[in-house]
């Protein structure tokens, strides 16, 4: 799907009413926050499939990396966030790409591709089965964490009955479904947050709770 005008009008009719946008302040002060509890270092940040950009400015403002990227595949979208102020400060490397995450993940892998931190929102919902767990093998190599929302077929039920809003363009799934799959190649380890089982395990990682493991 091309995600044009007309997708983000139909989705994104009133956006800071949506989970991400209007709330993107609390959402970034609660990923700071987990990650100063435990003194893991984030240094480097990548939102794949940023949209208009407020979670992606809100998250690079609290943790002011060294480098950010961001990718987006619908032009609408891309060309509305690049006239925000994303960039933290100057010294950010920030880079910004028109592709999809797919595209993205297609590339060799390289130690520039690498990122300490990852934001993926309601993009997951908008893969086939088989480009999700090539993505998520992907992107456990490439992030140390990932900070996941997607919405389940129980929440897209809800979304028809309390906002009277049906999103026809997402694959209805169960939450079975996206804990297997993105299980695959992460850990649970808090609320929309995910560790790499490649680079870390029960032993090697650097959160102390293993209760939550998962």
């Amino acid at each position: 799907m091309s995600f044009d005008k007309k997708y983000w009008d139909e989705n994104y009719s009133q956006p800071f009413t949506m989970d991400g946008i209007g709330n993107a302040k609390e959402h970034a002060r609660y990923i700071k926050a987990f990650f100063e509890l435990e003194q893991v270092d984030i240094s480097s940040i990548a939102d794949f499939g940023f949209g208009y950009g407020y979670l992606f400015q809100k998250t690079m403002k609290q943790f002011i990396p060294y480098k950010a990227l961001g990718i987006e595949p619908s032009d609408h979208a891309f060309n509305k966030a690049k006239k925000r102020k994303l960039r933290p400060v100057e010294s950010t490397k920030l880079k910004l790409e028109n592709c999809t995450l797919q595209e993205w993940c297609s590339m060799p892998d390289k130690p520039k591709l690498n990122y300490d931190l990852g934001l993926c929102c309601s993009v997951f919902q908008y893969l086939d089965e088989k480009d999700l767990k090539f993505v998520v093998n992907t992107l456990s190599r490439r992030v140390k964490y990932l900070y996941l929302a997607v919405p389940t077929d129980k929440e897209l039920d809800r979304q028809i009955e309390d906002l009277d809003f049906d999103d026809k363009y997402a694959y209805r799934r169960s939450s079975n479904f996206y804990k297997k799959v993105v299980g695959e190649g992460f850990t649970n380890i808090s609320s929309r947050i995910w560790e790499s089982k490649h680079h870390f395990n029960e032993e090697t990682t650097l959160f102390t709770d293993l209760l939550y493991r998962h």
